[in-house]
């Protein structure tokens, strides 16, 4: 598998140059979240910095460890009541799943409740963290209440020099967030976002994080030393009214086709040509620049493969076409939709994984389309 990260990577590093996040200011620290939190109606999270409604979708690109880093972040419409401090906490759930070069890395189920004054406050995780395909360990799982305090994980008026723990758990998990700037203007998907925060996490390793949460979006950008993912799309805030663009659907039935047709050994030069053009001729140019360049990169690659006559690479590039191609159309469908159109895509991956007995790989698309369904199981 080719994944090609550099054009992703170079449009997450030309989105975040514009963020304009500030370095450590040196303005005194003071701590915000040692009050106890009140909670009303703990399910309404509307703080513009993390907002929780059922159903957003927000997909992240970026990398780690040098391979191309995918994030999906999922509302899901339903809650888990915690136990914390004699208090029975209706928490909403937001499933969190990162693939690295196109495999399943972690699923995590997390649980967040909105406070009387508009603070969002983190009341655990259960974490499955995977290697080749099948779930390693737990790593990373915590409950308030079981194990310790919830934390805050954004104020509802956050400053300058606030601190606040979002993961407090002696030996178990740290986090402690400084809010670096709170004046920052962000390059958003559909253009520039005022309103932003930077914070530095400093975390139980003692290790560096830099995030910047932006309105309507909530986390927009995290870099480590490792590691650097920035938001694509999200919706509803980047939610367009009107159909789907004639262009996304012919790229979608061509990359099915060109799928089927490499698989049966026909050729494709002729039909890759006439995706690449209409990609390349399309009539507006307001696509969310890091899912533009996902998909540039993905018909890139499928033109070499069919270019050098390999099938098999050929149905690879269409499967990472049609992926792009669906991020492209999230924005215009609900998500559910779109994750239906997707579990045809996770099957011809799967096609491709069986074909070359990659065990590893066919245990990722597994997890894959069960995380998937999980998703529609909560909407229904």
């Amino acid at each position: 598998m080719d994944p090609r990260p550099a054009v992703a990577a170079l449009a997450v590093g030309l989105v975040l140059a514009g963020c304009g996040a500030s370095q450590d200011t040196g303005a005194p620290t003071r701590r915000v979240d040692t009050a106890t939190p009140s909670f009303s109606a703990p399910t309404d999270i509307t703080n513009p910095l993390f907002p929780l409604v059922a159903g957003d979708r927000t997909i992240q690109l970026g990398q780690e460890e040098g391979e191309p880093l995918r994030v999906e972040i999922t509302t899901l419409p339903r809650t888990r009541t915690i136990s914390w401090d004699g208090r029975q906490i209706e928490a909403v759930v937001s499933q969190y799943v990162a693939y690295r070069s196109g495999r399943i890395l972690e699923v995590a189920y997390d649980y967040y409740a909105q406070d009387d004054d508009g603070g969002v406050w983190y009341l655990g995780e259960d974490v499955d963290n995977y290697e080749d395909g099948v779930v390693a360990d737990h790593e990373g799982s915590w409950l308030a209440g079981r194990d310790g305090p919830g934390g805050l994980i954004m104020p509802a008026d956050p400053a300058e020099g606030d601190a606040f723990r979002p993961e407090n758990i002696p030996d178990l998990v740290f986090e402690e967030v400084t809010i670096q700037d709170a004046a920052v203007t962000v390059d958003g998907p559909r253009g520039p976002v005022d309103g932003a925060v930077a914070t530095e996490e400093r975390q139980q390793d003692n290790s560096i994080e830099h995030k910047v949460f932006a309105p309507g979006y909530g986390e927009f950008r995290a870099e480590a030393s490792d590691e650097l993912g920035q938001v694509a799309v999200a919706v509803p805030t980047d939610a367009t009214p009107g159909a789907v663009p004639a262009v996304l659907t012919e790229l979608a039935d061509g990359a099915a086709r060109v799928f089927d047709d490499a698989g049966a050994g026909a050729a494709v030069g002729a039909e890759v040509d006439a995706m690449t053009a209409a990609w390349r001729d399309r009539p507006d140019d307001t696509a969310p620049p890091a899912l533009a360049a996902e998909l540039d990169d993905a018909l890139g690659r499928l033109s070499d493969a069919a270019d050098a006559g390999d099938p098999a690479a050929v149905r690879q590039a269409a499967v990472d076409t049609a992926t792009a191609v669906l991020d492209l159309t999230l924005p215009y469908r609900p998500p559910a939709e779109v994750d239906g159109a997707r579990l045809g895509v996770v099957a011809r991956q799967l096609a491709i994984d069986t074909a070359a007995g990659d065990v590893a790989g066919q245990r990722s698309d597994a997890a894959t389309a069960a995380v998937i369904r999980d998703r529609g199981a909560a909407t229904r």
